[in-house]
């Protein structure tokens, strides 16, 4: 019963059943590796949106992710007066221990400190209801504050919750001997403390790109 209370043995206990699931729905049998289109053919048009910038990764930063494509991209709309940045890590498979890395351990990571951590949900184009997302506010000092929307991607399923990517990749693998999966996170810059206007700003973006997402990433 003093098991069942500690929270740290049943995390323990969790992930031990995920790596056996991911074992035999996997590893046990021919796995399933979709064929993707290169990130770097990613539209720079999305609705009014027009790329402005492309930053390619560095070799160090590709080794720590592991992904098997990138895209690291700005975009502005004109019409907005807005700019907002897109974020997109592509894995064929996880059965390597291939896996995204959160933005709540890479931002902090890299200097960035939380300030708000939740949920959100968004109405998107060509999606039969409102996705839930994570909302995410960080700051770098003081003049340099960010809200970023992010969540995981396959499998025509959108989550939130990296605890929920794990369960899905286990019944994916054993069900569709699948496990690819993206995680696409995008920022917008907090200009004058206005952090609801920075928030409206990454929500438009989201939905303006939410349907090229869904054509480029393999469902």
């Amino acid at each position: 019963m003093n098991f069942l209370k500690n929270k740290y043995a049943l995390l323990l206990t969790a992930a031990l059943l995920l790596q056996i699931g991911i074992y035999y729905g996997v590893a046990a049998r021919h796995e399933i590796i979709p064929t993707a289109a290169p990130l770097d053919q990613f539209p720079v048009n999305v609705g009014d949106w027009r790329m402005t910038a492309q930053y390619p990764l560095t070799d160090d930063i590709e080794r720590v992710l592991k992904a098997d494509d990138t895209l690291n991209r700005d975009y502005f709309d004109p019409k907005l007066d807005e700019r907002a940045s897109l974020w997109i890590a592509y894995y064929r498979t996880q059965r390597y221990g291939q896996t995204p890395h959160s933005p709540k351990a890479c931002l902090p990571g890299a200097g960035w400190e939380a300030i708000e951590n939740g949920n959100i949900r968004i109405a998107v184009p060509d999606w039969p209801e409102e996705i839930l997302a994570n909302k995410y506010v960080v700051s770098n000092g003081e003049d340099a504050k960010m809200v970023a929307i992010y969540w995981y991607q396959s499998h025509h399923r959108v989550i939130a919750s990296e605890y929920s990517a794990r369960f899905w990749l286990v019944l994916d693998s054993m069900r569709y001997r699948r496990s690819d999966t993206s995680l696409i996170r995008v920022l917008a810059q907090v200009q004058h403390e206005d952090y609801d206007a920075a928030a409206r700003t990454a929500v438009t973006f989201v939905k303006a790109v939410f349907p090229a997402v869904l054509r480029q990433l393999p469902n």
